[in-house]
């Protein structure tokens, strides 16, 4: 039974927002009771991760049973009859925001395929640098595709394989594909969770009163009461069935290299991710920010949320009071694409307002996680000055941010970056600041204790600050080499 629910339609989003947006974060469990209600409280605490849409897929020893949903996980799978709708000992689930794909609900995942040895459920954190070019390729043959996601590549690659065992049909696909991923699959038997060959996403294994868990990060182990056992290590596939759990190696041996920007921006700060606290790297490229990039203020004041840690590391580094000058109302909704610039300031107010007794008369140094395009940092400076600030200095706990990224997050184009088209003074005169720092690659590497950055083979993916990407770009080298965009139209179809 396969349901999909459009009750909810998407915003288009605001071309100014300029906050960086992750793909998606996944979850799976096997073998315990009311195992989709535990997945909606896992998605929950991704939630994070992708706002755009969620879906679940659960077993129940004979019928995969899915639901997919535009919107929120609360939303979605809040009611009281969730064991009713999924019933089922083992599940799956995803939250999504979409950069392979548009907002639609046939991208929604789990995406579910039956093939001759039995059902398949897949959820999919990242991107595939080669999914246009795969999914030529099977069109080609003759293939059908239902979605514009890079998931269904995959399963399409499962399906043919010509390999006896489901767990060797899904390792003759994962060596097709390329780019940074971490999924989960459910079969009628198995859970089964890899990650990339270079760790880019990330994905930790739980224990839940002896029963094994899957999840993104591990604030969703947290959620649902489970123990952390260990990250899933880059290039490892996890299978678990009755008989425990099995770790295979079915690439070959390369050293890692996660996504730093884990770290500046997307894991929770509660989370741990790959053995390190994000809360406290976080506080760290404060503190490192404080050495390398000082001002005389009298106040300094995060950006919130994201640049609460930072802010914090930054003031005990340089010995001047830490305070909430800006408050986030949590109650805000998205903000829709809003005709007017006046109407689009009243949208940010609704999120920001500036805390006027911190701010007044003040030298206010201002904490951002990152700055992407500089629109969201110009609408904040602007409303930090109209509450009286006397000065506003502003400071990125990231390096600047020069490349777009193909391994999940939806980062625009070079063109449209700011630090890639201009230098740190001339940012300061656009976002009229009094002054602006960042973060140095050094400063970075530093706040997560790994030591110099090494040129040759870097211990993190950090090409939106280097221009060192991880792996080819094949999709990008065959585009570029046709003179075609590479986001090209995928489908005619479009979902009322």
């Amino acid at each position: 039974m396969i349901a999909a629910h459009d009750r909810w339609s998407p915003p288009v989003r605001d071309p100014e927002d300029d906050t960086p947006r992750l793909e998606c974060g996944v979850f799976g469990i096997h073998d315990v009771e009311a195992a989709a209600a535990l997945t909606a409280l896992g998605l929950h605490a991704l939630q994070h991760r992708g706002q755009e849409a969620c879906g679940i897929a659960a077993f129940d020893g004979q019928r995969f049973h899915t639901e997919r949903h535009m919107g929120h996980v609360g939303d979605a799978f809040g009611g009281g009859d969730l064991e009713k709708r999924l019933p089922g000992n083992s599940a799956i689930g995803h939250t999504r925001y979409s950069t392979a794909g548009g907002s639609f609900i046939r991208n929604v995942q789990p995406m579910f395929a039956d093939l001759e040895a039995g059902g398949v459920a897949l959820a999919h954190n990242g991107n595939l640098t080669n999914f246009l070019t795969l999914r030529e390729q099977l069109v080609a043959e003759g293939a059908i595709f239902q979605s514009t996601s890079d998931s269904e590549v995959i399963l399409h690659l499962i399906a043919r394989s010509r390999k006896a065992k489901f767990v060797d049909r899904f390792i003759d696909a994962l060596t097709q594909i390329e780019g940074g991923y971490a999924l989960v699959a459910l079969t009628n038997k198995k859970l089964i969770g890899v990650r990339d060959p270079l760790g880019i996403r990330p994905l930790v294994l739980g224990d839940l009163d002896g029963k094994a868990v899957l999840a993104s990060e591990t604030c969703a182990l947290d959620m649902v009461g489970a123990r952390f056992v260990r990250d899933i290590e880059h290039g490892e596939m996890v299978v678990i069935d009755q008989d425990g759990i099995q770790s295979l190696r079915p690439f070959p041996a390369r050293q890692a290299r996660p996504c730093i920007f884990e770290y500046v921006y997307f894991a929770r700060p509660d989370s741990v991710v790959n053995g390190k606290s994000v809360y406290e790297v976080r506080k760290r490229m404060g503190r490192r920010l404080a050495m390398e990039t000082p001002a005389e203020v009298d106040v300094v004041v995060p950006v919130p949320d994201s640049g609460v840690p930072a802010a914090l590391g930054f003031a005990q580094e340089a010995g001047v009071p830490f305070e909430m000058g800006i408050i986030r109302n949590h109650y805000v909704g998205r903000t829709f694409i809003q005709p007017t610039q006046g109407q689009r300031e009243m949208g940010v107010r609704m999120k920001l307002s500036p805390n006027r007794a911190v701010l007044a008369g003040k030298r206010v140094m201002l904490i951002d996680d990152s700055i992407v395009r500089g629109t969201n940092s110009v609408r904040v400076v602007r409303m930090v000055r109209e509450a009286g600030a006397a000065e506003v200095h502003l400071r990125s706990a990231s390096p600047p941010i020069q490349w777009p990224d193909y391994y999940g997050i939806d980062m625009p184009d070079r063109e449209k970056l700011l630090a890639a088209n201009h230098s740190v003074e001339e940012i300061a005169r656009i976002l009229n600041v009094d002054s602006m720092g960042y973060l140095s690659v050094d400063g970075l590497y530093w706040a997560m204790e790994a030591g110099a950055r090494d040129p040759a083979v870097p211990q993190f993916t950090d090409h939106y600050f280097t221009g060192d990407y991880p792996t080819r770009l094949l999709d990008r080298e065959i585009a570029q080499g046709r003179n075609e965009a590479v986001d090209r139209q995928l489908s005619f179809l479009v979902d009322a």
